[in-house]
């Protein structure tokens, strides 16, 4: 059952793409490019828009400062450590921002106070109110984070939180900042501390969570579920190591999920696609193509099965709809598993209507294909079909063709022809394998015609693409042209040839066929 409207809770989203996303390795974008997604954040509805680190560098600082000053709707947010020269530096950048928020940080977890920050809980426990009060003095939007929170001892994140919330910080972010925790944990977490700390009703909890164990977005969504209220994510899941939650995967989630996720967020889902490809653009991160909700595959299906349930009712195998995250529609991708109804519905789609015998001689063509290429395009499939259509009448039919080439000429072509229903075989030798071919051709089907063109060109992309060959013939005033496609360019260039032979060899008995003597000119010696 769908929950209504009425009974929905609305969730904050936190977009920390050009901040913690821009961390990524080899992801750093250049100000255009901020500017561009930021954007774009803005107008697909992200509420808070974390623009950077400004203290980290000029162009950090450069950026939000930018950003904040134009953007409209959204709050622009920026990141400070615990010290006073971040926290400056950040509220400086954040001046010309309509909705600023400073975001201000310190590790609370026994190794990071250890290790990290070489301090005492105490020392720590007053850096924490410090900060919060330094940064209350540029907004009135603070937000403070536990560092390293799913790995700190609860007595003293309640005590750090609550010292925050005292100090002015109106968003309290608990972050599993390495990814460390699991749904049931972090639910448990938030449960603890809006129920243990005296002044929680004060502020906004938030999750933020990383990958690491492949449970980003899981534990995001458990953490609302135990009363956060603010989701931090990012385009494509983009972030340190394995990256952070999704923002695609979480609004979908709740999106679809109404019934036991009863919440809504503001995000425009249509331009979910759009934002994914921009930030691809501009990180140089590519998309997986197994990636949920913006992936390529998110919305294909090759599996026969699958195809047959998708032809009959969409819902059998998509339980949200490509419209709905911006991409145009459903894609049955042909492969070696795609079956004869997938086939069919394709053949329609790109205007084809064949009877049921040359559509099964389509079929197992497509089959023998799809054994020899990865990717089966749709101009893989006109030219298969254009070919089957072509030589499902013809006289002159290729059997098979052996040739040799290489630096040391001449080169050879041994071929075998089909002609009205009789096989016959020769070896011929050519300037080129090409020449050689078609020299085989000539002796086998003796002819006046004259080639007039031969063109070759990849039908699809990648070392395995389909070669589509266009061969034109003149003869007797009669000219014609015929096309064939195979993984193989020689294979390809004799059947365009042959394909044009038959064509002109239809032209003549069209013309001549109340004449007894048969076709004039282009005649099958032996036939």
């Amino acid at each position: 059952m769908t929950t209504s409207p009425a009974e929905t809770t609305p969730i904050v989203i936190f977009d920390t793409t050009l901040r913690d996303g821009e961390q990524s390795p080899g992801a750093t974008m250049t100000l255009e490019e901020k500017l561009e997604v930021a954007a774009l954040l803005d107008e697909m509805g992200v509420d808070i828009i974390e623009a950077g680190f400004p203290i980290a560098s000029d162009g950090d600082f450069e950026a939000v400062s930018e950003i904040a000053k134009r953007v409209k709707r959204a709050t622009v947010c920026g990141l400070a450590r615990a010290g006073a020269k971040d926290i400056d530096r950040c509220g400086e950048a954040l001046r010309g921002a309509v909705r600023p928020r400073i975001h201000t940080f310190i590790s609370t977890s026994p190794i990071h106070m250890k290790f990290k920050l070489q301090k005492e809980p105490a020392e720590v426990l007053e850096m924490v109110r410090a900060q919060v009060e330094r940064a209350r003095k540029y907004t009135d939007d603070v937000e403070w984070s536990a560092e390293d929170a799913t790995r700190t001892e609860h007595e003293f994140l309640c005590r750090c939180v609550e010292t925050a919330i005292k100090a002015g910080a109106t968003t309290i972010n608990i972050p599993d900042t390495v990814g460390y925790t699991v749904p049931e944990e972090y639910f448990a977490m938030f449960r603890m501390l809006i129920e243990r700390v005296p002044n929680a009703d004060k502020a906004i909890f938030s999750t933020h969570c990383h990958d690491d164990l492949g449970m980003a977005v899981a534990n995001s969504l458990a953490g609302i579920r135990a009363g956060a209220r603010q989701i931090e994510c990012t385009i494509n899941g983009i972030g340190e190591r394995a990256g952070n939650a999704a923002l695609e995967e979480i609004v979908m989630a709740i999106k679809t999920r109404g019934d036991v996720l009863p919440f809504t967020t503001g995000i425009d889902s249509t331009m979910l696609t759009r934002a994914s490809k921009l930030v691809s653009a501009a990180t140089s991160f590519p998309v997986q193509y197994n990636k949920a909700i913006v992936g390529r595959n998110a919305f294909a299906h090759e599996s026969g099965i699958h195809q047959d349930g998708m032809l009959k009712h969409t819902q059998t195998y998509e339980i949200m709809t490509p419209e709905s995250v911006g991409v145009a529609k459903t894609s049955l991708v042909m492969g070696k598993h795609s079956g004869r109804n997938a086939f069919r519905s394709k053949l329609k789609e790109l205007g084809y209507d064949l009877g049921d015998n040359a559509l099964e001689d389509a079929f197992n063509r497509f089959k023998a294909l799809a054994d020899r290429k990865k990717v089966i395009y749709d101009e893989d499939i006109e030219a298969l079909v254009d070919e089957e259509i072509a030589t499902f009448t013809d006289r002159i039919k290729v059997v098979s063709m052996m040739v040799v080439a290489g630096t040391q000429g001449p080169q050879t072509a041994s071929l075998t022809l089909d002609i009205e229903g009789t096989e016959r075989s020769v070896q011929s030798t050519g300037n080129g394998p090409i020449d050689a071919i078609f020299v085989a051709i000539q002796k086998l089907v003796p002819h006046n015609a004259v080639l007039e063109l031969y063109q070759v060109h990849a039908v699809t992309e990648g070392t395995d693409a389909q070669a589509e060959v266009s061969v034109r013939l003149a003869e007797d005033g009669r000219v014609v042209t015929a096309k064939a496609a195979d993984p193989d360019t020689l294979v390809a260039s004799a059947k365009a040839y042959v394909g044009a032979l038959n064509k002109l060899i239809i032209q003549r008995q069209r013309q001549v066929v109340a004449q007894a003597r048969g076709p004039e000119g282009l005649r099958l010696k032996g036939v």
